[in-house]
């Protein structure tokens, strides 16, 4: 409404209330005399009117004023001078308390006239403002055509609003921004980090505005636009005192390069996505071939070096599990796109602190591998320091199982098992924790599945009275017999480990025989003998 107002052509209409009320966006304009216009006419519309109805008893404008407020119009104009002389103070209150605008037109302009002129101005605004956002839309995507850079895209966009532009990722860190900070006092990210003090949580669907400090402390307003190209955690197009940007650019002409934007962003993304996938391939082709039966010879160090192999003497693989914090039902897409920026994140920040590090998107999965080349003594220091610095930008919480550190390339396929199985074994736990390491356990896990009855009477069928002793002599028996297999049958080497003679040893072992009724040094009876010892331990305070 202040626009329109503002325009020389329509300067003899005059806002009789406040002119702060004069705010309202107008999309169109209508005339009448009925007073239940408001039930007919579409949002932000204008209405002109003789007020003829109302000349005898004005107080029925108010209930008109209600309606038309209800209806979200932008205003009331009311033809001064052919019914109506003047228009009541208490009816001017009453708008001004409504926050209504109420605009005075004079006796001499014809409604139909005045229609007319407001319609052509209103339409070839809009038309002038859709048609600069088209050329704003062929423009980019020529850049877009021509595999434009993100920063050439925003240094021609900054130039075409003639104001400060800068470019978020989803974590919040400045990809690209505008010429106007290359002779500013402060950085891009003086203004960034503002918003984040301010605001924690971003808004992934809606525009959003903040008052910050310029670089002369003055208040300044900022615009933040969510560029989507996943679905759940954007891009930011940032703009610095988006009310200079000059005539005709509209909010759609901005809408207009925040779609192309978002097209190259995807495009990025999937040119990106291509080489994840290839490493991914190259990461389970050498898994899968060094746990086969009949491995084949590659030289994995010259096809991985890509990716970031090298030779080395130290190999480990940490698995890497991304905790959905939303729940259980979260879409597929959300856990995608968290692995997804959860790799980059590591891919970006894990090398500069150790190096000769690679991180691999597991094939058919949403988790991560991260192979360490290179010994870190302070690894779980450095891996709590990136997963924190993560999870203050986006909702993302990690979880690391490590597999044992192998001197050979050849034996990366078994560090990556050995961390599988500490990630499976973490997982069932109450609260999964953040970092922990593959126990080797040996046959004993076998048996993790058969019923404890099962076991019970395997251990008594081989230990006989050995099983599960309560007298003294037989508890002895027990600790000779699991020392003298531990030694690999050696007398002299359990007798000085549990401190006594070599003859006593040898009786306590013949005595051993004679309950179990077998040699035990047999081979077959001795790998018996170890697990029912192991299995039985369990339940003893041996």
């Amino acid at each position: 409404m202040k626009d329109l107002l503002d325009v020389p052509r329509f300067s003899t209409l005059k806002s009789l209330t406040s002119i702060n009320h004069l705010e309202h966006k107008v999309d169109s304009i209508e005339i009448t005399e009925t007073p239940d216009v408001a039930f007919y006419i579409p949002e932000n519309a204008f209405i002109l009117t003789t007020a003829m109805i109302y000349k005898d008893n004005q107080t029925q404008l108010i209930p008109l004023i209600d309606s038309l407020k209800r209806a979200n119009s932008a205003g009331l104009g009311i033809k001064v001078g052919r019914f109506i002389d003047k228009i009541d103070q208490s009816v001017l209150d009453y708008a001004n308390e409504l926050s209504f605008p109420i605009i005075q037109i004079p006796n001499t302009v014809p409604l139909g006239s005045l229609l007319h002129q407001l319609l052509n101005y209103i339409w070839n605004t809009k038309t002038e403002q859709l048609s600069y956002a088209l050329d704003i839309q062929k423009r980019f995507s020529t850049l877009l055509m021509n595999d434009a850079s993100y920063a050439r895209f925003i240094a021609e966009f900054g130039k075409l609003v003639k104001t400060p532009v800068i470019l978020l990722d989803p974590f919040r860190k400045v990809v690209a921004h505008s010429k106007h900070f290359s002779h500013s006092s402060k950085p891009a990210e003086y203004f960034v980090n503002q918003i984040i003090q301010r605001k924690q949580q971003w808004k992934a669907n809606e525009t959003d505005a903040f008052l910050i400090k310029d670089t002369d402390d003055i208040e300044a307003q900022i615009s933040v636009y969510p560029v989507q190209s996943n679905n759940h955690f954007p891009f930011y197009l940032l703009i610095l005192r988006p009310e200079q940007i000059p005539y005709p650019i509209s909010e759609f002409a901005i809408d207009q390069a925040c779609l192309v934007l978002s097209f190259i962003i995807f495009k990025n993304e999937k040119v990106d996505e291509s080489l994840k996938i290839l490493k991914s391939d190259y990461f389970a082709e050498l898994v899968e071939t060094q746990q086969s039966t009949q491995p084949k010879q590659k030289d994995w160090i010259e096809l991985g070096s890509k990716f970031g192999m090298h030779r080395s003497n130290y190999y480990q693989v940490v698995y890497v599990n991304c905790i959905n914090k939303v729940g259980s039902s979260t879409p597929f897409t959300y856990q995608e796109e968290m692995v997804n920026l959860a790799a980059q994140w590591l891919d970006e920040t894990l090398p500069a602190a150790v190096r000769d590090t690679v991180v691999f998107r597991l094939k058919n999965t949403t988790h991560l591998a991260i192979l360490f080349q290179k010994k870190q003594e302070d690894v779980e220091s450095i891996l709590e320091d990136t997963l924190n610095d993560l999870s203050e930008a986006l909702p993302i919480q990690l979880a690391f199982s490590f597999g044992n550190a192998h001197e050979s390339v050849d034996k990366i396929g078994n560090s990556y098992i050995e961390a599988k199985l500490a990630y499976e074994e973490s997982s069932s736990m109450d609260h999964q924790p953040t970092f922990y390491y593959y126990h080797h356990r040996g046959m004993i896990n076998l048996f993790e599945r058969v019923e404890s009855e099962e076991v019970h009477y395997f251990c008594q069928t081989i230990l006989k009275d050995l099983a599960y002793p309560k007298e003294d002599s037989l508890i002895e028996l027990r600790k000779t017999l699991q020392a003298y297999l531990d030694f690999q049958c050696e007398i002299a080497k359990t007798a000085k480990k549990l401190f006594i003679h070599r003859n006593t040893v040898k009786y306590r072992i013949d005595h051993c025989e004679t309950i179990l009724g077998t040699p035990i040094a047999d081979p077959t009876t001795s790998l018996s003998l170890r697990l029912a010892l192991s299995l039985s331990q369990k339940d003893t305070d041996y």
